[in-house]
Formats: structure tokens, C-alpha cells, sequence
């Protein structure tokens, strides 16, 4: 997807202004609906410390939508360097030392960041993670088996935030106006091309797209680049009164089209998080290759339902067990 225009000054600008008293490093660098995830942690820390000046370590795609949150000082970008690149190894941990901070939370918890916090001695920062000799060390393999949203949750009560909300992305809007119909519902028929394994074939998500129409409700698909137009064409010629916005929405677009959407049946992928996040009831599709019950979108209002449906092989799954799970046969 697109992401949004960068909505500030050069990374090492500041976002926000006023007095601080100390400070803070965040770290998350990837992927979108890992990031969509953290945004309930990213907010408590803020709440945490109103008055410190936080920084966030993230990468390139991540930096307009980190400083549209409001929630950081500073955003770097550079958060990913190759092993191979010693001189931009060097450069990232030069500037970690040169930050001063005093605090860390790591929000990636990945092999790369426990070497972050290697790297950093003899003067650590108080560390929140899963490196080994952290100041505020969670790990263990009972972490391993949480939903993200708990074992972060946990993470973060063990550094004295106690009070995580679910993702927020209320901060996230866009510019598009696609004059759709009252009653719509997103297709997100794409995800990651490395991973076919995770995508609903487009020919049963077609297939729905006529149930939908039949009900009154207009089928519109979300995704980018060739590959996903492909997907979109073949859902299109299946059900003609289908609307595709291929390529035509960023970010912020896709979480205004979940506050409005009447539903959302999407793959396990970023904007289907995205549009989640934002509201939107769903059916969301896991394959073999991921485990809802690590990373699921879980929803973020009382009165948002949102199904989540798991066929190792998901050419296995049939139209009909998704079309019950949508709710509108009920209509």
C-alpha cells in the first residue's frame, strides 16, 4: 500500500514540543500488522512518561504513520542495517550510545534487537524485553505462546505499565474520496508474495463477491502493485458490480474505508489490521503458515465482531463456511 506523506521535517526533527525529564527509546521496526499491534504499547508509554522525550527506532515504510501517532519526540529510521554493513552497524549503535537513554522498551523482541542490547554494554539503559540480563527481562518460552497483545501487556507490567489499550489507530486517516455506496464491504484477496500460502484463492474470493451483491451489499478490493491488480480483475470478472481500489489507497485510506465498511473478509495481512484496527467487523483467513492464536487483528470495540478462520490449506475452504461467518445471511 501507499503510505502516507511524511507529516513532518527531516528524522531527526522534532514532533513534539515542551519540557523533558528523561529519555526513551521505543523500538519497533516491522512488519504492518506488527506495528498496528504495538500501537496499544506505543500509547501507554507515552501516558507513561507525558513529559520524556521518546524516540522511536523503526524503518523507511513506519515513518509517516509513527509521526502522525503524536506520540514521539524523534523518529529514526534507520533501525534495520545489514550485518553485513559494519560501517552502518557502527553509525546505529553509535547513535544508540550517543541518545543517552535511560530508558528502553523493545517492542520487536526479535534476535536483532537482543544484540541491540549486547552491543550497548557497559552502559545499558534499563532494557524492556526478552534480552538476557535486561533490566525489566521477559522471556521464556510461556512468552512465546501468548497473543502479542498479551505477552507485550506482560512485558510492559513488569516495567510499571499496567494500563495497555488495545491497538489505536484513531490518529490514522486519509485523503481519498471514492464515492462508494452506503453499503459495502472490503476484500483483501493479497498479502506478502513470498508467502502464497496465506492467500484465499481470488477465484473463491469472486465467488463470495457474488454473495455479497446478492445481499445488497457492494463487494469493493483493496491491495497494491500488478500482482494484486491480477487478483482484483479476476474477483471483477466474476461479480461486475465490484469496485477495485487497487493501488489507489494508503494507510489512512484503508483504516477511513474500515470505520465505514459494513464488513471486511480479508487474508492474514497488514491492512486487514489496518482496517481492524480501525473498527471494522471482519472474517480473517489463517492458513498453516501463521497462528491466529499468536497474531490475530482482535477487536477493539464491544460491539465489533470479528470471526477468525483457520484451514491449513485455505483452497480447502469453502465459500459457504465464510459467507456463514460474515453475519448477513442472518440479514
Amino acid at each position: 500500500m501507499l503510505i502516507l506523506p511524511s507529516a513532518a521535517g527531516p528524522e531527526t526533527g522534532a514532533l513534539r514540543q515542551g519540557p523533558a525529564s528523561s529519555r526513551i527509546l521505543v523500538i519497533k521496526l516491522s512488519a504492518l500488522g506488527d506495528f498496528i499491534q504495538a500501537t496499544g504499547p506505543m500509547k501507554a508509554i507515552r501516558a507513561h512518561h507525558p513529559d520524556a522525550h521518546i524516540t522511536l527506532l523503526t524503518t523507511a515504510p513506519f515513518e509517516a504513520m509513527a509521526r502522525a501517532t503524536g506520540w514521539f519526540d524523534e523518529v529514526w529510521t534507520h533501525g534495520r542495517p545489514a550485518w553485513s554493513d559494519l560501517p552502518a552497524v557502527a553509525r546505529l549503535l553509535w547513535r544508540l550510545r550517543k541518545g543517552r537513554f535511560e530508558r528502553v522498551y523493545d517492542l520487536q523482541t526479535q534476535s536483532r534487537t537482543v544484540r541491540y542490547f549486547q552491543l550497548m554494554w557497559p552502559n545499558r539503559p534499563a532494557w524492556s524485553g526478552n534480552a538476557p540480563g535486561a533490566a525489566f527481562e521477559y522471556s521464556g518460552p510461556a512468552r512465546d505462546r501468548l497473543h502479542v497483545q498479551d505477552s507485550q501487556r506482560n512485558q510492559l507490567a513488569l516495567a510499571g505499565l499496567t494500563d495497555v489499550p488495545p491497538p489505536d489507530v484513531a490518529w490514522l486517516t486519509g485523503q481519498g474520496r471514492f464515492g462508494l455506496p452506503d453499503r459495502f464491504a472490503l476484500l483483501v484477496p493479497g498479502g506478502a508474495p513470498h508467502r502464497p500460502a496465506k492467500r484465499w484463492p481470488a477465484a473463491l474470493y469472486g465467488r463470495l463477491a457474488v454473495d455479497l451483491a446478492r445481499a445488497g451489499v457492494t463487494p469493493v478490493v483493496l491491495g497494491h502493485g500488478p500482482e494484486e491488480e491480477a487478483l482484483a480483475a479476476e474477483i471483477l470478472a466474476a461479480e461486475p458490480s465490484a469496485i477495485s481500489l487497487v493501488g489507489r489507497t494508503h494507510y489512512g485510506d484503508i483504516a477511513d474505508l474500515g470505520r465505514m465498511a459494513r464488513l471486511l473478509v480479508g487474508n492474514d495481512t497488514g491492512p486487514v489490521h489496518v482496517a481492524v484496527a480501525a473498527g471494522c467487523p471482519g472474517v480473517v483467513l489463517f492458513s498453516q503458515d501463521s497462528n491466529p492464536d499468536l497474531s490475530a487483528p482482535r477487536p477493539v470495540r464491544p460491539d465489533q465482531r470479528v470471526e477468525i478462520l483457520r484451514q491449513d490449506d485455505l483452497r480447502d475452504l469453502s465459500v459457504e463456511a465464510v459467507w456463514a461467518e460474515t453475519g448477513l445471511h442472518q440479514v
